[in-house]
């Protein structure tokens, strides 16, 4: 009859349970006796045996965020308690977010629970109410619809395992994501991003791929994961998609939690101390439960910000600023010339050139602007974008004709390095000079290099209206409702 009911939950990857739950007021268990024991002495046994059974502690330092899985215990405890694991049990946290995607309903944005707290068979788990009241009245992207979390497992599964790992109270911010928009959760994360730090910890909930064989899912977890740990949405969005159109038998995603996890890379894709570490893979099929044929699979990862100690600032020496300058020169020479990208010796470029940066390549002639692409993005090695970007702002700004081979020698080549983008909540943090600006809202966006204001003389209103305006075309004083990130440059250009 145990394993009857256990198979149910496996094949439906959720349960429909008892509904009656308070709309108002404290959010009682819908999946207690299903998922996970009813009773305390159970689950506390239960829990005993996943946390002796997981992955010890790494030892990692400064961990902001796990994903962790969320089907029953019996299927995905284990490498849930390998996550958990990993987080410091002394560790006082201001805020613990839980984010889960809704399994039942689909609505736009994302539902934060603020009506009361959660109970669980161990007890009582506080929500901060004030928290979540005040992103409820502060982005539009938020409700508070409890629809959303009435039979919701995806959150309440990880709370018996908070409630055994720390020692010290801890508060919940709970949200359900009911939204299929990588742009709405561009907007949830933009909301977040100021929590994501080491006061606080947010937990992503979601399984990895649902219902193909064993060695299928394997490969196709395999891949999902190396994405996310190479810290890249834009990736992630990608590899969904390639695995979903290779016509694996009986998959119905590869990742069910997807705008979940998607939403954090969002908040941490500009983040160089950013660092994920893979703790655990199973699959359901490694479970005396489980069937080899039909399997869900399951992932353990620690996001962690190293250490001040050890991140080191980014300096480029002036033999590699002039490599880099010859790399942008050359690339534009051979590709007007012939359409070709030339090919770059990898093993005699030095290893600072071979980091992920951001950068952008200006082109001026006789001191007037000629052309300039960038990219913010730093999932590839510095001196492929210099190539990328050298031959973009020669042959693509809409805002020229392409240049022609005539012009070359005629031209200054300058190039910005970028650090990562640090999203602001007032134009105090902005120091004109040192900082450039990203503004995006909606579906536009538009950005000025830290020059742009030391070259113009602008004040800062300036600066920020004629982005908004001659840069992202969303008017001149919208940028109060937009999103307005920083970033600084490092600038350097050839000498004549």
């Amino acid at each position: 009859m145990r394993a009857t009911k256990i198979i149910s939950i496996l094949s439906t990857c959720f349960l429909i349970v008892c509904t009656d739950c308070h709309s108002q007021g404290d959010r009682q268990p819908a999946v207690a006796g299903s998922f996970y024991p009813a009773k305390q002495e159970e689950l506390l046994a239960a829990l005993k045996q996943l946390f002796t059974d997981a992955v010890p502690s790494k030892k990692i330092k400064n961990i902001i965020a796990i994903i962790t899985p969320h089907a029953g215990y019996v299927f995905s405890g284990e490498v849930a308690a390998s996550a958990f694991n990993q987080i410091d049990p002394e560790k006082e946290y201001e805020n613990v977010f839980i984010l889960g995607s809704s399994h039942y309903i689909s609505f736009d944005g994302a539902s934060i629970y603020s009506q009361g707290n959660f109970i669980t068979p161990l007890g009582t788990v506080k929500v901060n109410t004030v928290l979540a009241g005040q992103l409820l009245q502060n982005y539009s992207v938020f409700s508070n619809r409890t629809d959303a979390h009435a039979r919701e497992h995806s959150l309440e599964v990880q709370l018996p395992f908070l409630q055994y790992r720390l020692k010290k109270d801890f508060q919940i911010v709970p949200i359900i994501l009911g939204t299929q928009s990588p742009e709405t959760c561009r907007r949830i994360a933009a909301a977040l991003q100021p929590f994501l730090n080491t006061k606080n910890l947010f937990v992503i909930s979601t399984d990895f791929s649902h219902y193909p064989s064993y060695a299928d899912a394997k490969n196709i977890d395999k891949a999902t994961a190396a994405v996310i740990l190479s810290n890249s949405p834009e990736k992630l969005i990608r590899s969904m998609a390639s695995s979903e159109q290779k016509g694996f038998a009986n998959l119905t995603t590869c990742l069910c939690g997807w705008t979940s996890v998607l939403t954090l890379l969002y908040m941490t894709e500009r983040n160089a101390d950013a660092e994920f570490t893979h703790i655990q893979y199973r699959n359901s099929g490694d479970t005396e439960y489980g069937e080899k044929s039909r399997v869900v699979g399951y992932n353990a990862i620690a996001v962690s910000l190293k250490d001040k100690k050890e991140s080191t600032e980014f300096k480029l020496t002036d033999k590699d600023k002039k490599d880099l300058l010859s790399i942008a020169r050359t690339s534009i020479e051979r590709f007007v010339k012939n359409r070709k990208k030339f090919e770059i010796e990898e093993k005699t470029i030095p290893s600072i050139l071979k980091t992920p940066c951001g950068a952008f390549v200006t082109l001026k002639k006789y001191g007037n602007l000629r052309g300039c692409i960038g990219r913010f993005d730093a999932s590839e090695p510095l001196y492929q974008v210099v190539q990328e970007m050298a031959i973009a702002s020669s042959t693509q700004d809409y805002r020229f004709s392409p240049v022609e081979l005539k012009e070359i020698p005629e031209l200054e080549i300058e190039i910005s390095v970028l650090t990562p983008m640090r999203h602001i909540s007032s134009i105090d943090e902005i120091e004109l000079g040192k900082h450039g600006i990203y503004i995006k809202k909606g579906n536009r966006s538009g950005t000025f290099l830290p020059q742009v204001a030391t070259e113009t003389g602008w004040t800062k209103e300036e600066f920020l209206g004629h982005c908004a305006q001659d840069k992202a075309g969303i008017g001149w004083n919208e940028w109060k409702d937009a999103e307005v990130y920083v970033y600084e440059a490092l600038v350097f250009g050839e000498e004549k």
